[in-house]
């Protein structure tokens, strides 16, 4: 990775870590709070989201429902990642329950469904009313004001390139019905 890239990478790092975002403008132009780099990152969403610093929930349940390969994989994926407060905000106990071995097909029903086919980037996400997520069930989107929902959960972040898809971090953890 070149000085500029991993400056960029840092910088985006940095700002995620610390919870940065604007306001989200998906009909116009994004802020550079939330603008794409203008080139692939050369990281894969897994380590994009670990290097961020505010996903180690995630990262947990991913390698414990074993799709951190799949992740790291080719892809294209867009993964509407929650981050570890809105894990934090979930009933007590549901993050240990669901890490448990034994609900580990709970667990990857639940992160499959923050996970879509392909390469979706924001403009193209706010002109969407669902989509259907990894686990085969959709998921709605509204867009209104510039903002962004997919299910009950805010983009606070969008367009977190990694070279193998983008991330748009959310606020809740999506449930599927």
């Amino acid at each position: 990775m070149n000085r500029i890239a991993r400056s960029s990478v840092r910088s985006l790092s940095l700002a995620l870590a610390l919870g940065l975002s604007a306001p989200l403008a998906f009909a116009a132009q994004p802020s550079t709070a939330t603008a794409a780099p203008a080139t692939r990152a050369s990281a894969d969403i897994v380590d994009t989201a670990v290097a961020a610093g505010q996903f180690k929930t995630l990262a947990a349940a991913l390698t414990a429902a074993g799709l951190v390969d799949t992740l790291k994989g080719a892809g294209p994926f867009t993964v509407f990642a929650p981050t570890d407060a809105a894990f934090a905000a979930l009933p007590a106990g549901t993050v240990d329950n669901l890490l448990k071995p034994e609900n580990k097909d709970q667990l990857v029903a639940l992160l499959t469904y923050h996970v879509v086919q392909g390469r979706v980037p924001a403009a193209r996400v706010a002109t969407m009313d669902s989509a259907t997520t990894v686990n085969g069930a959709p998921v709605g989107i509204r867009a209104n004001a510039g903002k962004v929902m997919v299910g009950n959960a805010n983009v606070v972040t969008a367009d977190v390139m990694a070279s193998n898809g983008v991330i748009h971090v959310i606020d809740k953890v999506l449930m599927p019905r």
